[in-house]
């Protein structure tokens, strides 16, 4: 009887695009595989779509236990262009990494927390880094890819900067 314990989380490279089918395939094949999607806004033709994205562009996770299992067929699969290993080894992923995102997932999808939620216009942030370490500044407001507009005074001006969130903390 094979150890369940020993079974591990392995991580795959896709070719572009190609998740949906390398998990297709891999299933057929009775591995055990996994790809955590997100929901994504996106704008075409001036319209804001939401669609639903894989959280890591071109991996998949893959189940199984290398000492008792065939892998190296992984590799040739349709939809898969390699296996991340470590030598000859697969390189494996915490079992607990799989299950907090596998934890967070709603209706099928990981929920992640958005920029908006974080801050609102009026608020005040310090921020974090750089030359400008330390001052406060207020939200004016947050756009969808991670970015925040906040106002500093600077030499007696208000000055509109746009940030990464991750550059900003709560004052």
């Amino acid at each position: 009887m094979i150890d369940v314990a020993a079974h591990s989380w392995i991580v795959a490279s896709t070719h572009p695009h190609k998740e949906l089918i390398a998990l297709d395939n891999l299933e057929r094949q009775g591995f055990k595989v996994y790809c955590p999607k997100i929901r994504k806004r996106i704008s075409h033709a001036r319209r804001l779509h939401q669609v639903i994205r894989p959280l890591f562009p071109g991996y998949i996770f893959i189940r199984l236990n290398p000492e008792y299992q065939q892998w190296r067929s992984i590799g040739s699969t349709f939809g898969v262009r390699n296996l991340i290993r470590f030598g000859d080894r697969p390189g494996t992923v915490p079992d607990q990494f799989v299950e907090r995102l596998r934890a967070t997932e709603q209706q099928g999808v990981v929920a992640v927390p958005s920029a908006r939620d974080s801050y609102r216009p009026g608020e005040k942030v310090r921020l974090r880094e750089g030359p400008f370490e330390g001052l406060i500044a207020t939200v004016l407001a947050v756009s969808e890819c991670d970015r925040v507009v906040v106002l500093m005074d600077l030499l007696r001006r208000s000055v509109r900067v746009r940030l990464a969130i991750n550059e900003v903390v709560p004052a």
